[in-house]
């Protein structure tokens, strides 16, 4: 059996949750790599990636290249001496890092490989309305999530679950299944299954301002789960207008009402405690939203401090 020294890499919260149970397991971790500083929010002050807060508060190894080709990041890394590199949710590496380990580099990836490689997994299997999800461990190559995969686990998606909840539940089960990951390393029983190529398979697009914008003319279950997919980032989003003015409004809860009525697609029908708003075949009922320069609140906290006309819509 031989003893691991591993590097990981990875940024958001999620990658935290895999490496803190490899910690927890008793495997070495001999560096960290994670994103470089970046300002945000309205003060731009500098974040720290959720990875580089865990590493600094348990004492480990940090690296943040710019460049993952640069010279002297290689020679560090190099100088590290780990046999097995673990990437969670990080960035493409190039051949000569993803190369570097004798045992290789494995990539833990959010959704049952070949399906929703890419950037959103889990956004993706939510929005397109999969009822089941899980995760795939790889070996990395030179392509996206494309390389010979390791283990996978499988879990259902519940019909009011949003990304976040699916977020958590996944970390869980990937933490799992990079452990077993590790332990058929260890022993030297890895068996790889290489992925199928076929055209019907789903892609995890990256989210952007278009694809996350409500389309009030799709069916009600498609709006439903756009909503829930984006849910609590980076929101589903569309324009309420009203007495000819405009409000950019997230949407991050709501419901189907299936119901024949005659309104025009994207009326908003408001009660003192309601929201809906027309659609084929229905109502979506908007639980919870964001009116620009407010917090999230739910519909009838937002319906105390506005009151729309008849003639408001969704568009």
């Amino acid at each position: 059996m031989e003893k691991l020294r591993i590097i990981f890499m990875g940024t958001p919260e999620f990658a935290v949750g895999i490496l803190d149970t490899i910690i927890k397991n008793d495997y070495e971790i001999v560096g960290v790599i994670t994103a470089a500083d970046k300002p945000a929010g309205r003060g731009q002050k500098i974040k720290y990636s959720a990875v580089k807060d865990y590493a600094l508060e348990n004492n480990l190894k940090l690296l943040q290249p710019t460049n993952l080709k640069d010279e002297n990041f290689l020679a560090e890394l190099k100088s590290l001496n780990a046999n097995l590199q673990i990437v969670v949710a990080f960035r493409m590496l190039p051949k000569v890092v993803w190369e570097m380990p004798s045992l290789g580099t494995f990539n833990l990836h959010a959704s049952l490989l070949p399906n929703y490689r890419g950037a959103a997994p889990i956004n993706w299997a939510i929005i397109n309305g999969e009822t089941k999800t899980g995760v795939t461990t790889f070996f990395i190559d030179d392509k996206i999530d494309t390389g010979a995969m390791i283990l996978n686990a499988e879990i259902a998606i519940e019909a009011s679950e949003n990304a976040g909840q699916l977020h958590d539940r996944l970390m869980h089960l990937g933490s799992g299944t990079v452990i077993d990951t590790l332990r058929l390393i260890e022993d030297g029983k890895v068996a790889t299954t290489i992925q199928n190529e076929s055209p019907d398979i789903k892609t995890a697009y990256k989210l952007n301002k278009e694809n996350c914008k409500i389309d009030w003319t799709k069916s009600a279950l498609e709006i439903n789960n756009l909503i829930r997919g984006l849910c609590p980032y980076p929101a589903a989003w569309c324009f309420f207008n009203d007495k000819n003015e405009d409000w950019n409004v997230k949407i991050y809860e709501s419901k189907i009402i299936f119901e024949e009525h005659s309104h025009p697609i994207g009326q908003l029908i408001c009660t003192k405690k309601e929201i809906k708003v027309a659609v084929e075949k229905g109502y979506i009922q908007i639980l919870s939203l964001q009116f620009p320069g407010k917090k999230k609140m739910n519909a009838n906290e937002l319906l105390n401090g506005i009151a729309f006309s008849e003639n408001a819509k969704a568009y």
